[in-house]
């Protein structure tokens, strides 16, 4: 177990399983769900997983709508750009860090938020446990191409920036 969270990178800490552990106390506390686990090692994984998806949720939803053109709210870097000044500056990639931090935090947020109106409107309804499963299922399946999508993009960038370099 100590060889597993000496592996686990403060990104990964503050992007995956914070938000995670977060949002499960919070989901306990305003709605009826519960996924508090009694047993540690599977909490721990539970809850990055939880966290991965509200980061992947942050960086495809929230983060789009912040640099969305109609808002405006933030500017990126270019790809290219970034990675050039990275090479050049290594506090940049902590500032990019803390910066996907709040990303994943306003996810949380919006995804506590997201969770209390399911509950609303699947006590309304009378949704079943079982369609809210399949639900979730379909929502993780399509979270995830997304961000495979989106990670697919960022490797071709990067290769086609070093290609460029040479």
């Amino acid at each position: 177990m100590k060889e597993i969270i000496d592996k686990i990178s403060s990104y990964n800490l503050f992007n995956y399983l914070f938000p995670g552990i977060l949002y499960v106390i919070f989901l306990r506390e305003i709605t009826n769900f519960d996924l508090v686990q009694e047993n540690n090692f599977l909490g721990a994984v539970l809850y990055y997983f939880i966290g991965l998806v509200i980061s992947r949720f942050g960086s495809l939803i929230i983060g789009k709508i912040l640099q969305s053109k109609r808002l405006k709210f933030i500017k990126f870097a270019d790809y290219k750009d970034y990675i050039t000044a990275c090479d050049k500056d290594n506090k940049i990639e902590l500032f990019s860090e803390v910066n996907n931090m709040y990303r994943t935090l306003i996810s949380l947020f919006c995804t506590l938020l997201l969770s209390v109106l399911y509950e609303l409107i699947a006590d309304w309804l009378n949704i079943s446990e079982k369609t809210s499963y399949i639900m979730l299922i379909v929502a993780l399946i399509i979270v995830f191409v997304f961000s495979y999508r989106k990670q697919t993009g960022f490797v071709v960038k990067r290769v086609d920036s070093r290609k460029k370099e040479k």
